[in-house]
């Protein structure tokens, strides 16, 4: 759910901004494949980067999270 006047993070845009090592492997498989997918499972299982450096990552880039009231 987008809200007007916002542009909503887009899925990898802190891994892809930062050039974490582990995306730029990522990028280099095709979507789909045996080698995305065990690449992929790095970044589910494994992050090397921390929620601390990815919410400082998002305060510089202008970025607000917001939550429904309900």
């Amino acid at each position: 759910m987008s809200i007007e006047g916002y542009i909503d993070y887009r899925r990898r845009e802190y891994c892809k901004d930062i050039k974490c090592p582990i995306q730029v492997m990522l990028d280099r498989q095709v979507p789909g494949s045996e080698g995305y997918e065990e690449i992929r499972n790095i970044c589910k299982t494994s992050c090397i980067h921390t929620t601390y450096e990815f919410h400082h990552w998002l305060i510089e880039k202008g970025y607000l999270v917001v939550r429904a009231a309900n």
